[in-house]
């Protein structure tokens, strides 16, 4: 009698236990499956759905691999590497042509990347982190923070920005790109953080922020778990746009001879090209300004055009009618499921 009670307890406790088991196994595959569909499928979806993403996304995949695995695959330019005088597609040692120094023209683009690479996160990234710290700082505190901190954006955003950087460069001559980028976006966060101020006005007036306050959530919990996630989308667009400033801007400040010299820059190249080889006064080598113009035209495009794409990802309504087709499909193959059972 007590060993079938036993027997019994057995089965009914490993019974239990298997279903345990079993009810964990779903409930993690579900969770899996949500993830993926929200923060992978659907963005997938969305993004290949716009063609300016994939173009832009594609364009940027194709620098970044100038940047990283063209340097190494890549000779590096040097004088006298190639005949002198190259047309583009005239010669397979130098495809877009070479100067009058027998550098080859392709290879100084591609070897110009990596710094731009850099210039460009390092400086879109300090700008818009500055500017989302300023501009929720100063939305939800309100009051004399409020104050001192839309004076302070209020006195950047009256300083000239381009002239500002054109002394301050002068006067310390930064070889490093990770401190050219900030240099140049010295005071374009000015201008975000109002923008991210004035969202941040409206989101903390939402129920679910107010709730938050109401049961005694710490401040900083509620910036970064409430505020700033709802402000994403509208981030990460002006990041893009950024991130095409700094190409703009330090192509120009290489151009005009403001930042120092050096080989890899596409500013530098069209300094040279227009100064030291009259590329555009009849002289037949107008290529050694269009490459290097061609290069900053595609990759700021690139930029925009992934900006465009983010706007639409983040669009609340894309995303609500895509969760509600998905939720159809599924309760579809379900039903599908339910019939071939049946």
């Amino acid at each position: 009698m007590k060993h079938t009670d036993s027997d019994s307890a057995s089965t009914d406790g490993g019974f239990s236990f298997d279903a345990g088991e079993s009810q964990i196994e779903v409930t993690r595959s579900e969770r899996i499956r949500t993830f993926l569909r929200q923060y992978v499928y659907e963005p997938a979806i969305i993004a290949w759905d716009d063609w300016r993403t994939r173009i832009g996304g594609v364009l940027v995949l194709v620098y970044l691999l100038m940047g990283t695995l063209g340097v190494v695959l890549y000779p590096v330019p040097t004088s006298n590497q190639v005949p002198r005088n190259l047309q583009p597609f005239e010669s397979m040692e130098a495809p877009l042509g070479s100067n009058q120094q027998g550098i080859d023209i392709l290879g100084q683009a591609i070897h110009a990347t990596p710094d731009m690479l850099l210039m460009v996160l390092a400086g879109a990234v300090w700008a818009t982190a500055i500017a989302v710290i300023v501009g929720t700082v100063a939305g939800y505190k309100g009051g004399r923070v409020d104050r001192a901190v839309t004076t302070f954006s209020d006195v950047m955003m009256s300083i000239p920005g381009l002239p500002f950087v054109m002394v301050i460069a002068f006067i310390y001559q930064p070889t490093n790109p990770l401190v050219i980028g900030p240099l140049i976006m010295v005071n374009y966060w000015a201008g975000l953080g109002r923008s991210i101020r004035s969202q941040v006005l409206t989101l903390r007036e939402e129920s679910y922020v107010e709730a938050s306050r109401a049961m005694g959530v710490d401040t900083w919990k509620i910036l970064t778990k409430d505020i700033i996630p709802s402000m994403m989308p509208f981030v990460l667009v002006n990041f893009a746009f950024a991130a095409r400033y700094v190409v703009f801007a330090a192509v120009g400040l290489y151009y005009l001879g403001v930042l120092p010299t050096g080989l890899g820059n596409w500013g530098l190249q069209l300094d040279r090209a227009y100064n030291d080889y009259s590329a555009l006064v009849g002289t037949g080598q107008e290529y050694l300004i269009v490459v290097p113009l061609v290069f900053i035209m595609l990759f700021g495009l690139a930029l925009v055009l992934l900006a465009q794409g983010l706007d639409r990802l983040f669009n609340p309504r894309v995303r609500t009618r895509l969760s509600g087709e998905s939720e159809a499909d599924i309760t579809e193959d379900d039903d599908a499921v339910s019939k071939g059972a049946m």
